[in-house]
């Protein structure tokens, strides 16, 4: 799972628990300024999800790290699809953030907010 939240003029995701192994990654930060927007979407998990690499991809159990598709960068980090968030992103590594959080709806208002 991830968590969210507004750091100045940054968005920073920390991820926790072990996804940190499955994701290999810890944290992400990403200037305001090169987020699009959030959406609650707990259907995501069923979309294609490109290559993986690096990361980890068991369908129904979880899916996280770097994957690759129709040459975009997406980061995951889900178990749960029913608590999908998506970040879009213009102007980084990263096309989209694709996160497990405890609350979606909070955390998609948290952004949207930051971006007003």
């Amino acid at each position: 799972m991830a968590l969210v939240h507004i750091d100045g003029d940054d968005l920073v995701v920390v991820i926790e628990g072990l996804d940190k192994l499955w994701a290999l990654k810890s944290s992400l930060t990403i200037p305001l300024a090169n987020v699009r927007g959030a959406t609650a979407d707990p259907g995501i998990t069923a979309d294609p999800k490109g290559i993986r690499a690096p990361g980890a991809h068991l369908p129904g159990v979880i899916t996280a790290g770097t994957f690759h598709l129709d040459g975009e960068k997406v980061f995951w980090d889900v178990k749960d699809a029913s608590k999908a968030v998506v970040i879009e992103l213009a102007d980084e590594r990263y096309a989209r953030l694709v996160l497990q959080v405890d609350d979606p709806r909070e955390t998609v208002t948290l952004v949207e907010k930051a971006l007003r």
